[in-house]
């Protein structure tokens, strides 16, 4: 059902059992799956394109320009939303800067209030992002990642799968699959919680331990180092070979663990 007061461009494409609440504005050129909510206030910009079952809650902006001092406003560019995905009050997604490219949040994923996705994102599926986080653009986020809240992540950084924030974490590097990371750029071992939810076997989880203990206490260059332990038999296992593979790529530098000792500040 479309509310009377909202404003929805004859050239949107809305799927079925769409319901478009009070206010609500859908700009020329959105799509729109069957069964999705978008509530009182949301404005979906040109370039929204959104999968079945999604809620986009009030005064969400969707596709809105990048800030980005040198983008061109006529390239025609996107933000996509997976299927099953929650959009809470206040976010922002900007879209891509590049022609027919698109900001992108995949699957099952929940953006709780407040948050922002800069352009060029591409969040993968079944991401948590808390409260009030800041995802500058060109970040990536590997499945199944949880950020606690006021969670704060530099240009072009990548986060790996089953990776946890905590709160008012912020991330300036790259940080490996399957860790916990909190502070700044600092490293607290493995997300065990979330890799034994995820069914990981226990013999997959043990090997990971090992070969994350083995990593980073080596002396020489992590990307070396990973390199190296992929010949081991620990690129037998696919959890250590995600975990290594990741060290392959990225241009920011990898999260460390934190030193023991440091002072409390």
């Amino acid at each position: 059902m479309i509310h009377q007061t909202a404003i929805v461009s004859p050239e949107a494409k809305l799927g079925s059992n769409v319901d478009v609440g009070p206010y609500a504005v859908v700009e020329d050129g959105v799509v729109v799956g069957d069964d999705s909510q978008i509530a009182a206030h949301a404005v979906l910009k040109a370039g929204t394109r959104i999968g079945r079952s999604v809620t986009v809650e009030s005064f969400c902006v969707i596709a809105g320009l990048p800030q980005d001092l040198s983008f061109d406003p006529n390239l025609e560019t996107y933000v996509d939303i997976g299927d099953r995905s929650v959009v809470r009050e206040g976010s922002t997604i900007n879209r891509a800067t590049r022609e027919g490219e698109a900001t992108s949040v995949g699957k099952d994923c929940f953006l709780m209030a407040v948050t922002h996705l800069g352009h060029d994102c591409k969040v993968g599926d079944r991401v948590v992002i808390g409260n009030n986080s800041l995802l500058a653009g060109f970040v990536t986020v590997g499945n199944d990642a949880f950020l606690g809240g006021a969670s704060g992540i530099h240009q072009f950084c990548r986060i790996g799968a089953g990776v946890m924030f905590g709160g008012d974490s912020t991330a300036t590097v790259d940080v490996p699959p399957f860790t916990m990371m909190a502070e700044r750029n600092n490293l607290f071992g493995l997300n065990l919680v979330g890799l034994r939810r995820r069914s990981h076997t226990r013999e997959a989880i043990k090997a990971l331990k090992e070969c994350y203990v083995s990593l980073y206490s080596s002396q020489v260059n992590l990307k070396k180092s990973a390199a190296e332990l992929l010949e081991s038999r620990f690129g037998d296992v696919e959890e250590c070979r995600a975990f290594l593979t990741f060290f392959a790529g990225g241009s920011r530098g990898f999260a460390q663990p934190r030193k023991r000792g440091r002072e409390k500040e």
